[in-house]
């Protein structure tokens, strides 16, 4: 099977889709890589009531609603704001100029940093209705500044959304998708309940995601790597972003899975690779080194 997944990054067929697992590949000095680590780090710099101190978007909520959305956004800053440096498989995942998308579904910048030495992407991230009202997206250039977008189209709710990407994205050679947020450039999060019920009633329709990740996702199939499917919020997402693609598609999860995921599995004919996340990555590292040697 790893044999299968090289020849499909190679000729760029494959999507890798990201979750927080990756995010703590490099080690101890990751930033939370789970939301059971990220909403303690929430919880620790503002009071939340008790019952709510284990869930990431209730406790988000509870803060955006008592403390202010700014206090939100600062905290979640401060969470992901460090020095610590990508793995090697973020950096094998750069280096692979052929693939034309590649979704990353955490807050870290542990992906864009691995990207430093390529110039020929750019990026496209979820924001918030809260600050920035009427937008799905902002689109970045490498060095993280904005591409301006002027056509669009207003959909039913008054939220508008490109009619299509800039043009100058148009010549990037891959384009990194962050359906999420990230810290990196601007500290834009969808975190808490509002917001995550501002993309889902909208995802349906799939007006929140990016025409661009629309058409490339096409005929390609899915990788998942870092992710689980437990909660109603990640099979969401997944669902919808992998919508419309190929019918093949790969998801490594270490581990026992619920019902929910397993039926998730079976529904979007994913095949479960059943190892660690970090032998996994090492071995396609392996693997794409020794076929590039043949």
């Amino acid at each position: 099977m790893i044999g299968e997944i090289v020849a499909a990054f190679r000729q760029g067929d494959v999507v890798p889709y990201l979750g927080p697992g990756i995010t703590g590949l490099p080690g101890e000095a990751s930033p939370p890589s789970l939301p059971e680590k990220l909403v303690q780090e929430l919880v620790a710099g503002a009071t939340t009531p008790h019952k709510i101190r284990n869930n990431l978007t209730a406790a988000s909520q509870y803060i955006e609603n008592f403390k202010h959305r700014k206090t939100l956004t600062c905290l979640m800053a401060k969470a992901y704001t460090n020095e610590c440096p990508p793995s090697a498989f973020h950096q094998w995942i750069a280096a692979q100029e052929q693939l034309p998308l590649i979704v990353h579904a955490w807050y870290d910048d542990l992906v864009v940093k691995a990207f430093a030495a390529r110039k020929d992407w750019g990026l496209v991230q979820g924001v918030t209705q809260s600050e920035h009202f009427g937008d799905w997206v902002n689109w970045f250039r490498p060095d993280g500044s904005v591409v301006s977008t002027k056509e669009f189209i207003r959909d039913g709710s008054g939220a508008k959304a490109p009619a299509e990407a800039p043009e100058e994205t148009l010549a990037w050679r891959t384009l990194v998708y962050e359906p999420l947020g990230s810290v990196w450039p601007a500290s834009n999060f969808i975190v808490s309940d509002s917001d995550y019920v501002e993309v889902l009633t909208e995802i349906d329709i799939q007006t929140p995601i990016p025409d661009s990740v629309q058409t490339i996702r096409k005929g390609r199939s899915f990788l998942f790597l870092g992710c689980r499917f437990a909660n109603q919020l990640e099979r969401s997402f997944a669902r919808q972003i992998m919508k419309r693609s190929s019918d093949r598609h790969w998801a490594v999860i270490d581990g026992a899975l619920t019902k929910n995921e397993e039926k998730f599995l079976r529904e979007q004919n994913i095949e479960r690779i059943d190892a660690s996340l970090a032998e996994f990555a090492a071995a396609l590292i392996e693997s794409d080194l020794a076929a590039a040697a043949e």
